[in-house]
């Protein structure tokens, strides 16, 4: 019999993933993590298989429900959106506690990408105003601490007002109203909408407005794709031409790189007839599902345009983009963040492959690149080059509104994941900027632009009425 937890406490533990991700490897994530747990004495209860959909979760929540158990731990084995996160800690009304995994920066696929689904599950805890304790760790190594609700926690509203430590300068000041002059009126075009669970991309446009100046144009993802269609053979063949220095085009699909280049002449479809200056697209499955390619490397294309595209239509991290790109006059990246080693006081910045070309690391020559897990092209495919960035997001964490900002170096390393990243060493150190950005609640998309930018994207938040906090 195992024995009983120094603190006599029983967890129900469920280990969610995703079928898209490394399955292999997510299953032997999740044996090491159960297997650690028995050696430090815990007591568990509830299956120990993957819960791949909803209604294995449901299934597997219910038998907990008549358990009886202290403490509700989930096992984020995989990326998965926080719709189960959410409904599995109001089923289940325990204090709850997440264990996510790193994963080597190997530069193959993010197999797991287990910390981005850490982060979209706490966003959303703390939109629903529920508290959580977590861990980042790999199961390989022993739980200094075997109480789960001792972990990390998610920081107290009053621990997270942040002050922002900049002062900007008079100069940061004019910028600031200029930019912010020059953004009303702005359009973006949101293209289908959010998927499920992605709380940091809801969005009120009324407030919105308000807020920034910019409306919102709402487009059906069959439009998008009618356009895409509707592109003569002569311009895709052009298309064609202006990638073919990438490394290993030849060696992608070549009719759904066809396909892919035909989204990029929809969104120029678009901008011009709406007159947008930005995007959030719905990128995932039905880019991939319906229209047979992806949007990666042609929303690549549009941010080195000087016409932000922001992944899984995410209409807050499009404004945040274009705000640092106008402050910035040169091209932004919405990124996720797939990772914060505290011991290598990094952390990695990455998308599938949708970064500028002007971002590349000079010394590697771009490739392209299919999806990691969908296997269709077209993807970008470089590290970043080094040098000074800004970061910022305009947030929503908590349910009050603010400007997330932060500042770092980009630092050179072999390319981390298949796509497009870069390794960054923040200004705040990575162990404590991790329990900033999990703890805070803030989004796992981040905006950044080269450059230190950082008093005047400060002076923008505050000419906005904003809250202006930093990552850490």
């Amino acid at each position: 019999m195992t024995a009983m937890a120094p603190t006599g406490q029983r967890l129900g533990v469920l280990a969610l993933a995703r079928p898209t991700f490394d399955v292999p490897y997510a299953e032997e994530m999740a044996a090491r993590a159960f297997a650690r747990l028995d050696e430090a004495g815990i007591v568990t209860v509830g299956p120990r298989n993957l819960l791949f959909d909803a209604d294995a979760a449901r299934q597997a929540a219910a038998a907990l429900v008549d358990e009886a158990i202290d403490d509700l731990l989930l096992l984020q084995v995989t990326f998965t959106d926080a719709s189960m996160t959410l409904e599995l800690a109001r089923v289940i009304p325990r204090p709850l506690a997440i264990w996510a995994f790193p994963e080597p920066r190997s530069g193959g696929r993010l197999r797991l990408n287990s910390f981005c689904g850490l982060n979209l599950a706490g966003h959303a805890l703390g939109r629903a105003g529920l508290s959580y304790t977590y861990l980042y760790q790999s199961p390989d190594l022993p739980l200094a601490e075997k109480d789960p609700r001792k972990w990390a926690a998610k920081h107290d509203q009053a621990d997270n007002s942040g002050k922002a430590g900049v002062t900007p300068s008079q100069a940061d000041a004019a910028r600031a109203t200029a930019v912010l002059a020059g953004l009303k009126g702005r359009r973006i075009g949101l293209i289908g909408e959010h998927p499920a669970g992605f709380d940091t991309c809801r969005f009120d446009g009324t407030t919105l407005g308000e807020l920034t100046g910019i409306s919102i144009d709402r487009i059906a993802l069959g439009n998008l794709f009618e356009r895409a269609a509707a592109t003569p053979l002569a311009t895709t063949a052009q298309r064609r031409r202006e990638v073919e220095t990438l490394r290993g085009i030849d060696a992608v699909d070549q009719a759904q790189l066809a396909k892919s280049l035909t989204l990029f002449e929809g969104l120029a479809s678009l901008k011009a007839e709406k007159g947008l200056s930005a995007f959030a697209v719905r990128c995932w499955p039905e880019m991939f599902t319906e229209y047979g390619c992806a949007i990666c490397g042609p929303m690549g294309m549009m941010n080195g345009s000087g016409v932000p595209a922001a992944c899984e239509a995410d209409v807050y991290g499009a404004v945040t983009a274009l705000m640092l790109q106008e402050i910035a006059g040169e091209p932004s990246w919405l990124v996720d963040i797939v990772d914060m080693d505290g011991a290598d006081d990094t952390s990695v910045f990455w998308h599938c492959g949708s970064a500028p070309l002007s971002m590349q690391d000079p010394a590697y020559a771009p490739e392209a690149q299919i999806h990691s897990n969908r296997k269709m092209p077209l993807l970008y495919q470089f590290p970043l080059k080094a040098g000074r960035i800004t970061i910022a997001r305009l947030s929503q964490a908590n349910n009050e509104p603010h400007l997330m900002i932060a500042s770092g170096e980009v630092v050179q390393r072999p390319l981390s994941f298949t796509g497009t990243s870069g390794v960054v060493r923040l200004d705040a150190s990575a162990a404590k900027a991790r329990d900033g950005l999990i703890g805070g609640a803030y989004e796992h998309h981040v905006a950044m632009v080269y450059g230190d930018h950082l008093g005047a994207i400060a002076a923008l938040g505050a000419a906005l009425g904003l809250p202006v906090r930093a990552l850490a």
